[in-house]
């Protein structure tokens, strides 16, 4: 790595002489072939100027005390090209001549910044993200927004004053103020992070006030629902439609695995014949973009031909908001007397424990498993031996 060619010269500007006959001392840097001039609003009669030496003549008062202060200028210089060169990611003459004239770049705010992130992302909602990703942004950035208020009656600050205090006092705002629990509090800082390292990687801020802070998620058993209770729910006469609808809903997600958004977003082009002959489903998940290719079972068939030809927008399957569903799965628990907070999300590990023990009975007992064909039990047999590398 080559080392940087930093200098600093005096010079005079003798093309404009003032009334009294001085000339303005102009300074000039240079470094690494880019030069920048500007003037010291020191002046000196030419011929008590040294050219050569770039300082006054003789040993006059007048010309040690301008003689000094040209040199605490030059150290002044110095330093600032010092602090930049440590701080910065890179130094130019410009900067250099900036800090010492104290001219200060604009200094970027946090909500400013998260701001534009946030518009930024709302633009590539449908391409990129989600509405439920913008939204989060949207959640932490009215937080922040709240807490500055709050804690210290600021409506925003600059990136430069977030340190580590900062950082904890907002934490603890949100599991005080806004009771919010471990987790939700660690995906709050997550995202508030998130817009910190941005600010990092522009060169807006110089340290990380994260480096010394740890986010600590909890790890939660989400449970499942086993095959007794499943059943319940299956085999339960419910009084009205709606909560036929929804369990006809959930136990689809069981049987298949698919999150709410895979399964409302599902359409009758992702169920094709795969290599046995039997119907999959061939789709890609919402969250990840990644390939899902799940065997389509008796139960999940017999689902979907219940509402075949009897919803609108070439709809598979009745689902409701998430919010709803959630709220009528509580509803069937109390019906079906399952002593579970049954949620949605609640599926997938349903159909993944209550599958996987079949499963394994299947193949490491010889027992016949109920309503899997034999390419769902390969399928299943490749699952546990994932799950046991883990």
């Amino acid at each position: 790595m080559s080392k940087s060619t930093f200098k600093i010269l005096f010079y005079l500007r003798k093309n404009q002489v003032n009334k009294d006959g001085t000339v303005c001392i102009m300074i000039r840097l240079s470094l690494n072939g880019e030069i920048t001039q500007f003037s010291s609003k020191l002046s000196v009669k030419p011929d008590a100027w040294d050219t050569v030496l770039g300082k006054a003549k003789g040993n006059t008062q007048k010309a040690r005390q301008l003689n000094e202060t040209l040199e605490d200028i030059r150290a002044s210089l110095k330093n600032h090209y010092r602090d930049i060169e440590v701080h910065e990611s890179f130094v130019t003459v410009e900067k250099i001549r900036n800090a010492f004239l104290g001219i200060t770049a604009k200094q970027r705010t946090l909500l400013e910044l998260f701001k534009k992130h946030n518009e930024d992302a709302r633009k590539l909602v449908g391409i990129s993200k989600t509405p439920a990703t913008l939204a989060k942004y949207d959640r932490c950035y009215r937080r922040l927004e709240e807490f500055m208020k709050v804690k210290y009656n600021i409506s925003d600050i600059s990136l430069k004053e977030i340190g580590h205090m900062f950082i904890t006092d907002f934490e603890n705002y949100l599991r005080t103020e806004s009771k919010c629990n471990e987790n939700t509090t660690a995906k709050f800082m997550q995202t508030f992070k998130m817009i910190v390292i941005i600010a990092k990687n522009n060169g807006w801020i110089y340290t990380d006030p994260f480096s010394n802070y740890k986010i600590r998620l909890k790890r939660v058993d989400r449970g499942y629902l086993t095959d007794a209770e499943l059943q319940k729910i299956m085999k339960k006469k419910f009084p009205t439609k709606r909560l036929e609808q929804v369990r006809d809903v959930f136990l689809f997600s069981c049987y298949t695995g698919l999150s709410y958004v895979d399964v409302k977003e599902l359409k009758a082009s992702d169920i094709r014949i795969s290599f046995d002959g039997k119907p999959w489903i061939m789709t890609h998940r919402h969250k990840t973009d990644t390939p899902v290719n799940v065997p389509l079972l008796k139960i999940p068939q017999a689902i979907l031909q219940k509402y075949e030809g009897q919803l609108p927008k070439g709809q598979l399957l009745p689902v409701l908001s998430n919010q709803k569903l959630n709220s009528y799965l509580k509803e069937i628990a109390d019906l079906c007397g399952i002593n579970k907070n049954i949620t949605f999300h609640l599926a997938s590990h349903s159909k993944f424990f209550y599958l996987l023990n079949i499963s394994e009975l299947s193949i490491l007992k010889n027992v016949t498993a109920n309503d899997l064909e034999t390419s769902y039990i390969l399928f299943l047999s490749q699952l546990c031996n994932i799950q046991r590398t883990l």
